[in-house]
């Protein structure tokens, strides 16, 4: 291997670190840039001394017939394949049980897996699965549409009004609503209901509509999105 296929691997791998790691510093993940970029560098490096480390034990058993040296192409590699869990993992966190932070990781794998085939020099296997990546994180949930289940908890006051305005409001955009969990709260001159709704979403319907319309109605108080 010449040294400026080195150089062409090891800048290739920036590109493709660099490339993801935009992506996901724009929509302000735990990891940007600059650790996407580190890690298929990384990567790639394994990757081209371990490339080196097979050419150099070829080159010696050929001039050197007695010698008889072995060499187990792949274990080093795949220790940065299990090994990057461990980064990945600091990037998915819970906060009010709610779990963020795995396609990061998953991101951060995928970039370690391309800079192993950069270093190694399959750069059509690299190239496209940049772009394979590149695609599910930016287009794939665009023209895929998958009707979650969600949960809203909405607190109000007036009760019979207010429950005949969600409903009609769920109804008119195709929403469906698979079960309801309520509470009462007396606050003196008012009684303070909690209804937590269990939402089959459809449709271009989201999270920030229902909060934005339902929170225009006077009667309610509160509202936020939950996971359970």
């Amino acid at each position: 291997m010449t040294w400026w296929e080195t150089a062409l691997r090891l800048l290739l791998a920036v590109l493709i670190g660099c490339v993801i790691g935009i992506e996901r510093e724009r929509k302000n993940r735990p990891a940007g840039m600059r650790t996407h970029v580190l890690v298929c560098v990384g990567a790639a490096t394994i990757a081209i001394m371990e490339s080196l480390m097979i050419a150099d034990t070829i080159t010696l058993n050929m001039n050197n017939a007695n010698t008889g040296i072995a060499v187990s192409y792949g274990r080093i590699s795949a220790q940065v394949v299990s090994g990057i869990g461990f980064l990945g993992a600091g990037t998915i966190f819970i906060s009010q049980k709610k779990i963020a932070g795995l396609t990061t990781a998953a991101s951060l794998w995928n970039v370690a897996c391309l800079g192993l085939a950069v270093g190694m020099g399959y750069y059509y296997i690299a190239i496209a699965g940049c772009g394979i990546v590149i695609i599910t994180l930016t287009f794939l949930q665009r023209v895929v549409k998958v009707n979650a289940v969600k949960h809203v908890e909405v607190k109000f006051i007036h009760r019979v009004e207010t429950i005949a305005f969600i409903n009609d409001y769920f109804q008119s955009i195709g929403v469906r609503v698979l079960d309801i969990d309520f509470h009462v709260e007396n606050k003196g001159k008012y009684n303070l209901y909690t209804n937590i709704y269990t939402l089959d979403m459809q449709g271009k319907t989201t999270y920030k509509d229902i909060v934005n319309k339902l929170s225009e109605y006077a009667n309610i108080q509160g509202i936020r999105t939950r996971n359970t």
